[in-house]
């Protein structure tokens, strides 16, 4: 199956307006009211989908790091996405974004108007955390506004006393139609009503509190636990958490994109770390136990071999960044850094004056000798 960049046929960089362009060019080809070829249903739901996904930034950037699987589940294993996306849903996204084609939302039973329970609109933020954050798991308190059904009226939007009136303009349908002719043959377009928005009702005595909106946005404290082991780009879901419905419709979704800080300890390459250590000239020639800084678990105990060379890199196994959604973590990778004095006492002089006459010469450049990131693939396979 080509991929939903391919199934538009754009690049991976086109912007949302290349690509609603390129939507509807091929949705009005597939169309079945204008496509009678076997496989031109399959197709208009294929385009339908691709399309769903690339015009939501949050939804296109998992979906450009993790492909389909990364739609349909966000970093807490929360259901998403478009699974069983069928022909009924193409149709109702064709609907919302062109009108309608010859009543078919009605046909397949899809056909949306404003009227009616409505799902409440979703929030999405941004969260930063630390590395160290991101490798612990963190909880966080977070002050949202979101909008709730009003006190005042019980989200009916009609001041005490009153009540809302089927609209005169739709006949309370919520939507008007607009028949036009054209070579292709004749299209009815659906738009919402223009006498009342949409709602297939008007409110002459409109609530105060709520301005006849039937929602007023409050201001509440929300607790966000972060797992460890998460990722820039990474985003939790907190399902129904989001902004009242509208005429008793559902909550929409609060969606928290994380952004992980970077860290002047660490270079993070998926689950591992790189670090660096210094150690001195005696330590590389001799060997020597040390130390190593870790993000975790504090300070580690790395056995440094004789002989070892600035650049080499060894490993500490288990000591990187917790896997999300798995068990276990990555490694540590730590890059040695022979440090070469730049101030000597008389008594470190003489003794290197003493090494210089006894040492081996040093060796010929090996032009063959491997950069650090081979290094690196050296230490992951030892």
């Amino acid at each position: 199956m080509a991929d939903y960049y391919e199934r538009l046929g754009v690049t991976r960089d086109a912007d949302v307006s290349e690509i609603k362009k390129a939507y509807r060019s091929l949705a009005m080809n597939y169309h079945p009211d204008r496509n009678d070829s076997a496989d031109a249903e399959e197709k208009f739901r294929d385009v339908t989908e691709a399309y769903e996904v690339l015009r939501d930034p949050e939804q296109r950037s998992l979906y450009d790091r993790f492909g389909e699987a990364g739609v349909k589940r966000g970093a807490g294993g929360a259901a998403g996405g478009f699974g069983g996306f069928d022909f009924g849903d193409a149709f109702e996204v064709f609907m919302r974004e062109f009108g309608g084609m010859s009543g078919l939302g009605d046909l397949f039973g899809r056909g949306r108007t404003s009227q009616g329970p409505r799902r409440g609109g979703d929030l999405k933020m941004r969260m930063s955390v630390s590395l160290e954050e991101a490798a612990r798991g963190v909880k966080r308190s977070v002050r949202v506004k979101v909008l709730d059904p009003c006190d005042a009226c019980d989200g009916s939007g009609a001041a005490a006393g009153t009540s809302a009136e089927r609209c005169a303009t739709c006949g309370g349908a919520g939507q008007v139609r607009q028949v036009q002719r054209s070579m292709l043959g004749q299209f009815v377009s659906v738009r919402p009503c223009p006498g009342c928005g949409g709602a297939g009702e008007t409110i002459a005595s409109p609530c105060d509190t709520c301005s006849g909106e039937g929602r007023r946005r409050v201001e509440r404290m929300i607790e966000l636990e972060i797992p460890a082991g998460v990722s820039t780009d990474d985003y939790l879901k907190l399902s129904g958490r989001g902004n009242s419905g509208v005429s008793g419709g559902p909550r929409g979704d609060i969606l928290v994109l994380v952004e992980v800080e970077p860290d002047p300890r660490f270079d993070r390459h998926g689950d591992d770390l790189v670090s660096n250590l210094a150690i001195t000239v005696s330590q590389a020639a001799l060997g020597d136990e040390v130390d190593v800084e870790t993000i975790i678990d504090g300070t580690a105990r790395m056995k440094v071999h004789a002989g070892i060379q600035s650049g080499q890199a060894l490993r500490l196994r288990g000591k990187g960044m917790p896997r999300l959604r798995e068990t276990g973590r990555g490694d540590q990778i730590v890059r040695i850094l022979v440090w070469t004095p730049t101030k000597l006492s008389k008594e470190e002089r003489e003794l290197f004056e003493r090494l210089r006459e006894v040492e081996d010469p040093a060796p010929e450049p090996d032009v063959e000798e491997p950069g650090f990131w081979e290094r690196v693939k050296r230490a992951f396979n030892a």
